[in-house]
């Protein structure tokens, strides 16, 4: 009898362990699930028994709509079959930024803190995304394995927009990144500037009134417009990092004061001995730390410091006390400072301050980790041996090697050094894309298409770390089905069915539906504004006179010409870059044309026959013949100095489709399709 009841005992917990819901996938991957069996259908409604979490499940309501297109409503009274319920609770020695979530007859959310409950939303989010509105149910404990998970964005180099900042900051939110470091300043390489320090490109980003004229004037941030993207910043629990960097990668400030300059090492070193520096610093970083209502809100404030010249001595124990000065003004002004790590290449006696102090450990000969944690800093792992992108640069990585990324590094992990996880010395980890080669045709987009799959890698493995399960050819094919955020589309995915659109007329919003040919019974307009990488995008056009400059279509990103400006021919213009193909077209007849895009070239095709292909070219230099006509907004095509340095020019196109221009022409038939 006793043999029976075991024997039914183990049948029945394999029966219901055949029945527990399966793990489900959510990027970072949550640290533990318990499955339950069955599914919740969602009841419409939202219960907040905290008014602290009241601003979270109001975000969460607006995500979902933008997400799934369903509504949620925050509501009070009894907890009903499918409600989603927020309670702030005390969870043993959980973390703030950790949660639970419960999924059975309703679904209960609680956290110990509001940034908990907020992480909490993005992975219902997911889940939903996924599941069309229902929940699997189970029990998630979720908890980040490393308090900062960054991405580290150089915009001195290259102009981003503002928007596209505000788009950033709602993908790192959807995958749990709680860190964005805006590197605020720096130049490009001399020696594809004929040679010359003033001709090079430089930039200092914000808007300046101590130094009137050294905000940069191809593209540049308000005071206002940094306060805003802050603010919108800590409303979805993401810090901003600014940063100004010093003594090297300093151009933009020499080449507005040459005196500041060293005469030794090159004008984008400082001249430490020049006691002027410090008076210029301390008054640049005053404007945006000073005051009751500073420019820079955050705790984290990074004053640069990497790279400077280590030729003797004394320049060594000039260089540890400019960074000990700059550390100590930052703090005078109540933040937390950060700085990228130097004192490995710049040992000396002068001495630094490490209290409270977060150094970016990017490579271990210029600061040894297992050195720098024997100092007392704290530590961000940014090695950039592995998370590093340079764009079409040849060196460090184009694309992120996600899959060695997944499997074998964590923060832990920096360099050849590995530590033990979750050292309390390790904050977490970085990952950066710097736009060195300055001028090469690298858009905004193409910046975001190799920075997305590293977000959500670098996401999994600071938030995760070790405690992944899934593999990553899983992880890698499930990843690409989540969005990038609720109501971002930076990547200008578009649907699986080809959109169309009979006849454009000029000047109106274009209204593109899912072909019905295609066995769409409805069709229905379409919100893509652009059509990201791979697509097609084919016209017929019965052919009349246009002047140059004539739109085809445009976005906010980019425009689309019947006739480039200067040339007449087909070609398109983005990020202040124009790019024209060798085609004109006659001013009467019918053309059939279709343009085709991918991440290394765009392709034009003339009645079904290729014409051209702007692919990359291997090219001397790619500005503008002075500094002054570069940062300009005028459109530009490059130019060349000399034949001693070659780098990689960009013509890339992700197509605009938000409205169309004025035109002559009569164009019919527009289909958008994807090539995948």
């Amino acid at each position: 009898m006793r043999k029976i009841l075991m024997l039914a005992a183990i049948l029945t917990a394999v029966f219901a362990y055949a029945q527990s819901n399966e793990k489900p996938f959510t990027i970072p991957e949550v640290t533990s699930w318990k499955g339950g069996s069955g599914s919740t259908q969602l009841s419409g409604r939202v219960i907040v028994k905290s008014a602290s979490l009241k601003p979270v499940a109001e975000a969460f309501c607006r995500d979902y709509a933008l997400l799934c297109g369903n509504t949620l409503t925050v509501v009070s009274g009894k907890v009903r079959p499918g409600d989603v319920v927020f309670v702030s609770k005390k969870l043993d020695t959980m973390p703030a930024e950790g949660y639970r979530i419960s999924i059975d007859n309703y679904v209960s959310v609680e956290a110990p803190a509001t940034n908990g409950a907020f992480w909490a939303t993005r992975t219902l989010l997911q889940l939903l995304e996924q599941e069309r509105g229902t929940l699997k149910r189970g029990e998630i404990i979720d908890v980040p394995q490393y308090r900062l998970r960054g991405f580290m964005l150089d915009v001195g180099r290259k102009y981003i927009p503002m928007s596209y900042l505000r788009d950033l900051v709602k993908v790192m939110a959807y995958y749990k990144m709680n860190t964005l470091q805006l590197h605020l300043n720096d130049n490009g390489f001399r020696k594809y500037y004929d040679d010359d320090w003033m001709k090079t490109q430089s930039a200092f980003r914000l808007e300046c009134e101590t130094y009137p004229g050294l905000t940069a004037r191809d593209g540049s941030y308000t005071k206002a417009e940094f306060i805003a993207l802050q603010q919108l910043a800590e409303a979805y629990h993401v810090e901003i990092i600014p940063e100004i960097d010093a003594p090297a990668h300093a151009l933009a400030f020499t080449q507005y004061r040459p005196s500041l300059g060293s005469k030794e090492f090159g004008m984008d070193h400082f001249d430490l001995s020049n006691p002027e520096i410090y008076t210029f610093m301390d008054d640049l970083f005053k404007e945006y730390l000073s005051g009751k209502e500073p420019v820079f809100r955050g705790p984290r404030v990074n004053i640069g410091t990497d790279e400077y010249s280590n030729a003797n001595q004394t320049l060594v124990e000039q260089f540890r006390h400019f960074t000990d000065h700059y550390l100590a003004l930052v703090e005078s002004y109540g933040k937390k400072p950060a700085l990228w790590g130097a004192l490995t290449h710049a040992q000396g006696t002068t001495p630094v301050r490490h209290e409270g102090v977060l150094m970016n450990c990017w490579s271990n000969g210029f600061a040894r980790p297992d050195s720098m944690k024997q100092l007392g800093y704290q530590i961000l792992s940014i090695p950039d041996g592995l998370v590093y992108i340079v764009p079409a640069a040849g060196y460090y990585y184009d694309y992120l090697n996600c899959g060695n990324l997944y499997n074998n590094w964590t923060p832990a992990v920096i360099g050849n050094q590995t530590f033990e996880e979750q050292d309390p010395q390790i904050e977490g980890g970085m990952f950066a894309v710097w736009n060195d080669h300055t001028g090469n045709g690298i858009s905004t987009k193409d910046i975001h298409h190799r920075a997305f799959p590293a977000m959500q890698t670098i996401a999994t493995k600071c938030w995760t770390g070790r405690k992944t399960s899934f593999p990553y050819a899983d992880f890698d094919v499930r990843r690409q089905a989540l969005s990038e955020a609720p109501g971002v589309n930076e990547l200008g995915r578009l649907p699986r069915c080809p959109l169309t659109q009979d006849r454009l007329e000029p000047e109106t919003p274009l209204r593109l539906v899912a072909n019905p040919a295609e066995g769409l019974l409805k069709p229905e307009p379409s919100s893509v504004i652009e059509a990201g990488y791979d697509y097609r995008v084919s016209f017929d056009i019965d052919c009349a006179e246009e002047t140059s400059g004539t739109v085809f279509t445009e976005s906010p990103y980019a425009t689309f010409y019947l006739s480039a400006p200067g040339s007449n021919r087909l070609g398109f213009a983005r990020d202040n870059y124009l790019y024209t193909f060798n085609y004109a077209l006659p001013t009467q007849g019918h053309v059939s044309i279709a343009v085709e895009g991918t991440n290394v070239e765009t392709r034009l095709y003339v009645n079904g026959q290729l014409r051209q292909k702007l692919a990359m070219l291997d090219v001397v230099s790619v500005v503008p013949k002075d500094k002054i006509q570069y940062q300009s907004d005028l459109l530009f095509q490059p130019n060349v100095y000399t034949s001693s340095y070659r780098m990689k020019y960009v013509q890339t196109l992700v197509f605009p489709l938000q409205k169309t221009g004025r035109f002559n022409s009569r164009i019919t038939n527009l289909r958008v399709e994807s090539l995948k």
